[in-house]
């Protein structure tokens, strides 16, 4: 499908594995973000204020999600972008969860739980915000 992955790591199929597997690769906080579709506490995440330039990974399986030029300061609690990678990042579904309808932002490649978009964004770069947890993300900076 022409998914953009970590340099250093080939992106295996990550839909086959077994929730016991899931447990086993990732950190509890992790687990509880990508396959539960929890939500870390607003403003603890460690890329909320994380401005180096590089690229977004998904913490699950290594798909590229978000590359630096798309981030800013929202001041919602979470790391926030303007727009996925190009090509086929994220997947976006209905989420009519806790009383509320939004959008929820998964993983193309794994289906991980990465957080929900909102049409709060910046209007002069496409007026969505991309709300994601830090625990659903790995970060690389630039060479």
């Amino acid at each position: 499908m022409g998914y953009l992955t970590r340099k250093d790591k080939a992106l295996p199929d990550q839909q086959e594995l077994t929730d016991a597997e899931w447990r086993e690769k990732l950190s509890p906080e992790q687990y509880q973000v990508l396959r539960q579709a929890g939500t870390e506490r607003a403003f603890t995440g460690k890329y909320d204020k994380h401005y180096d330039e590089g690229e977004y990974y998904c913490a699950g399986c290594g798909q590229k999600l978000f590359e630096s030029d798309d981030k800013y300061n929202s001041g919602c609690g979470w790391p926030a972008f303007t727009a996925p990678a190009e090509g086929e990042a994220v997947n976006e579904h209905r989420d009519t969860s806790h009383g509320m309808v939004r959008t929820e932002v998964t993983c193309a490649n794994c289906g991980g739980h990465l957080g929900h978009v909102f049409p709060d964004g910046p209007r002069d770069r496409g007026g969505m915000r991309y709300c994601i947890n830090s625990a659903a993300l790995d970060f690389e900076p630039e060479d």
